[in-house]
């Protein structure tokens, strides 16, 4: 057992739970095997960070994200260690000065009918000659396929694939959109 294995508890949720806190870290009580006070997730983070583990999953690899749903923690590629995951902060912050609105719009501007996530995510890689995981496209173009869809230019018509809780918490594996 790590001296510095951090772990975080549900506490009771509340049904009319505001669901950003609950999926930001909110509802848990954080515990470190070393002792030391963890008030609530920022202090978990900071220790995480003390101690070179990845203040996403808090040095796990996994990250639940609602009771019951767990996933690889995509901020340290599953490693649970800091230094991966600031590699990956300098690719997303990469990936945003290279894939920009303007870029993503034009890209979707030559779909006639509903496209998904993925589509447009190769598009980019194509359009910019980028190797598959030389950056995290796939996320920079989600958000900016979300930003166009709240600006009005997009419809999402995907159903979610699956619901977390109930339908205010969903997944979506590889959405789909249509321009307006």
């Amino acid at each position: 057992m790590s001296a510095h294995m951090i772990t975080a508890q549900w506490t009771d949720i509340p049904d009319d739970a505001d669901e950003l806190a609950l999926v930001g870290g909110g509802f848990r009580t954080y515990r470190c095997a070393c002792g030391a006070p963890l008030a609530d997730r920022v202090a978990a983070e900071l220790h995480a960070m003390e101690t070179d583990q990845c203040s996403a999953c808090l040095g796990s690899a996994d990250e639940e994200v609602v009771p019951g749903f767990v996933r690889r923690c995509p901020a340290c590629a599953a490693t649970g260690r800091r230094g991966v995951q600031l590699v990956w902060e300098v690719a997303h912050g990469q990936a945003e000065r290279m894939i920009s609105l303007a870029f993503v719009r034009s890209l979707v501007e030559r779909f006639d009918g509903p496209f998904r996530l993925s589509e447009v995510a190769d598009a980019v890689r194509v359009q910019l000659d980028l190797p598959l995981g030389r950056l995290p496209v796939g996320p920079r173009v989600r958000d900016l396929l979300r930003e166009l869809e709240a600006a009005g230019e997009l419809v999402m018509v995907s159903a979610p694939d699956q619901l977390l809780r109930g339908a205010s918490v969903v997944l979506y594996r590889d959405p789909q959109w249509q321009r307006v």
